[in-house]
């Protein structure tokens, strides 16, 4: 099936197949989600956005990233797999029963050394980084009404280049569905808005996976 709600499961299973390949234990991360969470496994970023962030990744060649919301984490072993020699990731989240599915695949993909998971509040997580700490590349994809606020605890630390990427920023359509009025589809149409808005980043919405933003600081 396809993740996207803008492909069919045709063109969804032609752009992977025109990706690079999915590993054994990326796919099996993707299978254990689904067995283990059930319908929660939406939550997981979707292959094509997984693919975007590795590419990203070795693109910006970051010395310190950061992930904001883990959950199984899919998207963290793709970040962390493409970091050059001695870059880092910290993970926040605050779910210890999904983080651990992480852990043991982030183990056998050998990438475990490279990944700072802290299970706090991820705005806490932040606000705690010593004032120097400068954040080359960023992925957001967590509870929703916190994405502004993420946005902003992120972006003055961004060295100039680097970059942020958003998740569902097009939340199935409902961005543009004027009778959605929900909290999450608000704070999803406010972070649009406010990054589009900012004069310190130059950014573009692509209709990759559920939507995902990107924003490149100044």
């Amino acid at each position: 099936m396809s993740t996207s709600f803008l492909l069919s499961d045709a063109l969804a299973a032609y752009c992977q197949a025109a990706s690079t390949e999915l590993d054994a234990i990326q796919r099996e991360l993707i299978e254990v989600t689904r067995e283990r969470v059930g319908d929660l496994a939406l939550m997981q970023a979707a292959p094509d956005v997984g693919s975007a962030l590795s590419v990203l990744t070795r693109v910006v060649a970051p010395r310190f990233a950061v992930e904001v919301g883990t959950f199984t984490g899919y998207s963290a072993l793709c970040i962390a797999r493409a970091l050059p020699d001695g870059g880092r990731l910290l993970c926040c989240d605050v779910s210890d029963e999904w983080t651990s599915i992480g852990r043991e695949y982030w183990q056998r993909a050998g990438v475990a050394d490279r990944i700072d998971l802290r299970l706090a509040p991820a705005l806490d997580t932040l606000a705690g980084l010593p004032a120097d700490q400068t954040i080359d590349l960023a992925f957001i994809d967590a509870d929703k009404p916190n994405y502004t606020s993420y946005y902003e605890a992120i972006v003055d630390r961004l060295r100039p280049g680097g970059l942020i990427a958003v998740d569902n920023v097009l939340w199935s359509g409902s961005v543009v569905d004027e009778t959605a009025t929900d909290d999450q589809t608000e704070a999803i149409r406010a972070l649009n808005a406010h990054a589009a808005a900012d004069a310190r980043t130059d950014s573009v919405l692509l209709s990759v996976g559920d939507g995902l933003s990107l924003h490149v600081r100044r």
